[in-house]
């Protein structure tokens, strides 16, 4: 709804801090829903999902809040529309405010109006708020009606959307001159040390381990990678769906420090860093087929800043059409200032950050940094830059606290191109084991980070060829790659074609040191202790968002407890083996249902997992069973899914709960499902919470088991592995005796049970007792837990986010395998059904209490 603090956001964030009144920058606050983002996000998806789309035209509500979107979306038409269905929640607001109010999670529609009821319905059921404000005139008028005129807006388009006047700038050149870095070759170690505890280079894992890394299930690459799950990886990838091995890929790159030194080189290398980071999974059509966003972070207005604006644009824009590359998209935040009362004024580094998109044509074949095990492998340098080396606007810079003279630059975009393309190749070829851009940090961070995800690996290397001086060879950022390759003589071909320059600079070996040569300087550097210290960036961040003793306890333990798996002695991996249909043409005779809240996050997966192992699903919201339009009763498995419903904000699923409890209708319904013995249920993450809170697991105890707030007070994500017991579990009861890799992503998953654990069937625990292993401190190290008769399991773990090899984040004991061990559990469930049926089982008429 429409509030006073959802004005003035689009003026205040281009202009600087502290410039306007203290109450218009209050007034520009804009909240953020996203479980509201959600719901209208499902409601929307059922419209484009279905077999002929309803939806004319769509906008989002941002900068100009009704007044931008409404007006877009009749710009070519014209349209009327009626303020007093506009949502409002304070009757105070002004004409004005309610036009510009820019308060989020609101999207635009135009729909013919025969389509007006199909979307009323299905946003009902999803609790996504819809209003009917206007229509489309055909007149070209776009008119803002009131109760009475005059109306606050009421004029033709052609003045709205008309030949605006052209804003010109005018601004002088200002140069700038700073001193080339100073150093010291004999203090290689120490300057190391200094550059792992920046931020931008330091491990950035308090970031990503609260971040939920899985959601939808359509994760193919994320941050971690290794046996120890360091977030080192260089790009993201989304598979665009579950059957496919297509995908989108993403990365980012920025340079603000060496755009200090000199804007157009700064955007230059911001591309760079995009590209280099993009390079590693195999691009449909390569480069060509790259778009790139661009977000001009600057401090605009100030004398010099516009020139150095123009001149960066510039730039970005010569380097992209020489690259055949587009950027249909940006933003710009023009306002990195601060204004203070005694006019003093502080300026950030005029930027851009770069974000790079492409699809992916196998994300089966992204390479990873993390080095591989493997006889007779060798590491090459190649060079992208075609410069000298420069350690202008460099993190070695940064430790030293100097900006430096000169900033490595890309002087050659052609050959530029034909490094990108020659590493596409090699990636199609599956000639490279592992590989890293040079960036922050320079070559030496890139190497070692390159031995860091793994407790079995360092290097030796030779970087002569690369300069005598070795602090430029080592802290250098030039634009560069380090692969890892086995198959030398390929590699050579495929190079030499494309008359590229690369050097051999070294092997990977089985010690755990990294031993350089650079000319007559030798250095041996303890590949765990430079781990540490690396991590400990980690860690002094970590420390203000988590328990300090549990951060303490991530730092001390993450390289104790690597990835590792046991497969079950009948796992084969393959569709067959599993009797799985990956088309599943034909209607099934086994029932599953998905039962969901507003603001859970897991059903799509959950759905093609029971899909997959040949149920046929059905989507039910509360909506359904509180309106009685779901019964539930040709139902054989109800599968809770995960998410935050109703935001968490209860707790636990709590509110959820609430929904079963203090609706009879609901409270029936699942009353009835629980008391047929010819039935299965599962609940996961948040479903997990729900069964527990509702007492569905051990309906015969007095007091149930709950679901408690994480030890560490935060939301935890992580890849981890579980040990599967000997369990009574429908589903898990083949995977005894088996240790998987799984994904967690909850804020709330630590099981608190009020008796000893015998009274209980804990059919999985986490693979480590110690933090991060448990990620939230269960009791009995618990992660999932059965009834007695097996039927009904409650998880905290996303199994379902990881029955295939490529979700995964460290998969390489799987091999070629196409699904992973916990597609059996979905497997069993069907089988157990399906003898249900065909034994007809009668129902069981004890009575149940919710």
């Amino acid at each position: 709804d429409n509030y006073r603090i959802g004005m003035g956001g689009g003026a205040v964030s281009s202009v600087a801090t502290g410039e306007f009144a203290h109450s218009l920058e209050l007034n520009a606050v804009q909240r953020a829903n996203p479980e509201m983002q959600k719901r209208v996000a499902n409601a929307i998806r059922a419209m484009a999902e279905a077999d002929s789309n309803p939806i004319v035209s769509i906008h989002d509500h941002g900068a100009g809040g009704h007044l931008n979107c409404l007006s877009e979306l009749v710009e070519d038409t014209g349209g009327t529309i009626d303020m007093q269905q506009l949502p409002i929640g304070d009757p105070t607001l002004s004409a004005k405010e309610i036009v510009g109010n820019e308060s989020q999670e609101r999207m635009g529609l135009v729909m013919k109006s025969q389509h007006i009821s199909l979307l009323k319905q299905v946003a009902e059921r999803e609790r996504a708020p819809m209003y009917q404000v206007g229509i489309i005139t055909g007149d070209h008028h776009l008119k803002f009606e009131a109760t009475e005129p005059p109306h606050p807006m009421d004029l033709e388009l052609q003045h709205l959307f008309g030949s605006s006047p052209k804003t010109i700038l005018e601004d002088q050149t200002k140069e700038r001159h700073f001193e080339i870095c100073s150093y010291k070759a004999d203090e290689v170690e120490e300057y190391l040390s200094k550059i792992f505890m920046l931020e931008g280079v330091g491990c950035k894992d308090w970031l990503t381990n609260k971040v939920d890394r899985s959601v939808t299930g359509k994760v193919a690459l994320q941050q971690t990678t290794g046996s120890l799950q360091l977030p080192l990886n260089n790009l993201g990838i989304s598979a665009m769906d579950y059957s496919g091995k297509k995908g989108v890929a993403t990365s980012i790159g920025h340079a603000p420090v060496a755009g200090l030194i000199d804007p157009e080189a700064g955007s230059r290398l911001s591309v760079a860093e995009a590209l280099t980071n993009l390079v590693w999974a195999p691009l449909e059509n390569g480069l060509s087929n790259v778009s790139l966003s661009a977000n001009w972070m600057w401090p605009a207005k100030t004398a010099g800043e516009d020139a150095r604006l123009y001149a960066a644009v510039e730039a970005l824009s010569n380097i992209a059409c020489k690259l055949g590359i587009n950027v249909p998209t940006g933003k710009d935040s023009l306002s990195l200032k601060q204004k203070y009362p005694d006019n003093t004024t502080v300026l950030a580094p005029g930027t851009v950050i770069v974000s790079a998109c492409a699809e992916v044509t196998d994300f089966n074949l992204a390479v990873t940094p993390d080095l591989k095990p493997a006889d007779q492998s060798h590491l090459i340098y190649i060079d992208f830059s075609s410069a000298p080396l420069g350690l202008g606007g460099s993190s070695l810079g940064q430790a030293l606290n100097q900006i430096g003279g000169s900033t490595p630059d890309i002087k050659d975009i052609g050959y530029f191109k034909r490094c990108f393309n020659v590493i596409q190749e090699l990636i199609s070829e599956k000639l490279i084991l592992a590989g890293h851009d040079v960036g922050e940090g320079g070559l030496i961070t890139s190497l070692l980070e390159m031995a860091f995800p793994t407790t079995r690996t360092g290097f030796t290397a030779d970087l002569s060829a690369l300069g005598n001086d070795p602090v430029k060879v080592l802290f250098n950022e030039n634009p560069a790659v380090v692969i890892q390759v086995s198959k030398l003589d390929e590699v050579k071909v495929i190079m030499h074609r494309q008359n590229l320059s690369y050097q051999i600079i070294g092997s990977v070996s089985e010690q755990s040191s990294a031993d350089i040569k650079i000319n007559i300087s030798r250095y041996s550097f303890d590949i765990a202790t430079y781990r540490s210290q690396w991590f400990k960036t980690s860690y002094l961040l970590d420390r203000h968002q988590t328990r300090p003793d549990l951060a303490r306890d991530r730092y001390e333990n993450f390289h104790r407890q690597p990835v590792d798996f046991i497969l079950p002695n009948s796992f084969k991996g393959t569709y067959s083996s599993l009797d799985l249909d990956p088309r599943h043409n034909t209607v099934s005779p086994f029932k599953a249902a998905i039962i969901r809240e507003k603001g859970v996050n897991g059903d799509r997966e959950m759905a093609y997992s029971l899909f997959l192992a040949g149920f046929e699903v059905k989507d039910v919201h509360m909506t359904d069973l509180v309106a009685g339009r779901e019964t539930l009763e040709d139902i054989s498995l109800m599968v809770f899914v995960g998410g935050f419903s109703n935001s968490d904000v209860l707790g636990s699923a709590k509110g959820w709960a609430g929904a079963f409890r203090y609706n009879q209708q609901a409270q029936q319904t699942i009353k009835q499902f629980y008391q047929r013995s010819d039935t299965l249920s599962l609940g996961v993450c948040n479903g997990c919470q729900l069964m527990m809170e509702l007492g569905l697991v051990y309906p015969e105890h007095n007091e149930h088991p709950k679901m408690q707030q994480n030890d560490s007070g935060k939301f935890e994500s992580s890849f981890l592995t579980v040990d599967i017991h000997e369990n009574p579990s429908v589903m898990f009861g083949s995977l005894a005796g088996s240790r998987l890799g799984i994904w967690v992503a909850h804020g709330e998953g630590k099981f608190h049970f009020p008796l000893n654990r015998e009274h209980y069937e804990i059919a999985a625990t986490y693979g480590y007792q110690a933090y991060p292993g448990n990620p939230n401190g269960s009791q009995y190290n618990a992660a999932a837990v059965c009834s007695s008769d097996g039927r009904h399991l409650a998880i905290m773990p996303h199994l379902e986010r990881s029955i295939f090899p490529w979700q995964w984040a460290y998969r390489d004991q799987l091999g070629s395998a196409q699904v992973t061990p916990w597609m059996e559990a979905f497997v069993n469930a069907r089988k157990w059904v399906a003898k249900q049926i065909k034994t007809k089982q009668p129902s069981n008429s004890s009575a149940f209490e919710l």
